[in-house]
């Protein structure tokens, strides 16, 4: 084992720990993760299971779970929010939809109005060029209702491993469609915190 591979097990020991999940079942999610492509979805088996049904994104390691009742988790690649968008926390699945139509949020368009202000009245309609992608679950809270949180689709897999999105999850479109049928409404979404800075 080299230098590299020596840190990089130790930090996906530590990631592991700090989300409450034993360590070889991250280990093994991560595994398999060819470079220039994404990682197909991995049927894992976790070491420390988590409470069946959820959802949980680690977003360090660039990777979501959905975990089952027997002990398993579907592990999918992903991408994260770009560095301050990333928002920590519990959800729930409050809405879920196919080929969603998107509008920027207001701190988008604040952000960087010479790309997302034209979309600002009208939005986008739901399609391919879409930046939701093919489906999207909508993430809420008690206190806020909608939190303008998704996790959707991208036709853009170069972006997948990267924290660049504004604040929300995603995944390939073929995965984000398998995700979608698996996931129900009202599902427990915990969007775990970035540990690397």
């Amino acid at each position: 084992m080299n230098a590299l591979t020596t840190r990089r097990a130790a930090l996906k020991l530590g990631l592991a720990s700090a989300a409450g999940i034993a360590a070889p079942a991250l280990l093994h999610a991560q595994v398999a993760a060819p470079a220039p492509t994404v990682m197909q979805p991995q049927l894992v088996r976790l070491t420390t299971p988590l409470p069946a049904s959820e959802i949980h994104v680690f977003p360090d390691a660039f990777r979501l779970f959905w975990s089952l009742p027997d002990g398993q988790a579907w592990v999918y690649a992903i991408r994260v929010g770009r560095e301050g968008l990333y928002e920590s926390g519990e959800y729930h699945v409050g809405a879920k939809k196919e080929w969603p139509s998107w509008t920027p949020t207001p701190g988008m368009i604040k952000r960087e109005p010479e790309k997302y202000k034209k979309y600002a009245d009208g939005g986008m309609p739901g399609g391919p060029g879409n930046p939701l992608g093919a489906r999207a679950l909508y993430l809420f809270t008690p206190e806020r209702g909608d939190t303008f949180l998704r996790i959707h689709g991208t036709n853009d897999p170069a972006t997948i491993g990267r924290a660049v999105s504004n604040g929300c999850a995603g995944l390939i479109n073929d995965q984000i469609i398998t995700l979608y049928d698996q996931v129900p409404l009202n599902a427990r979404v915990v969007l775990h915190p970035k540990q690397l800075v």
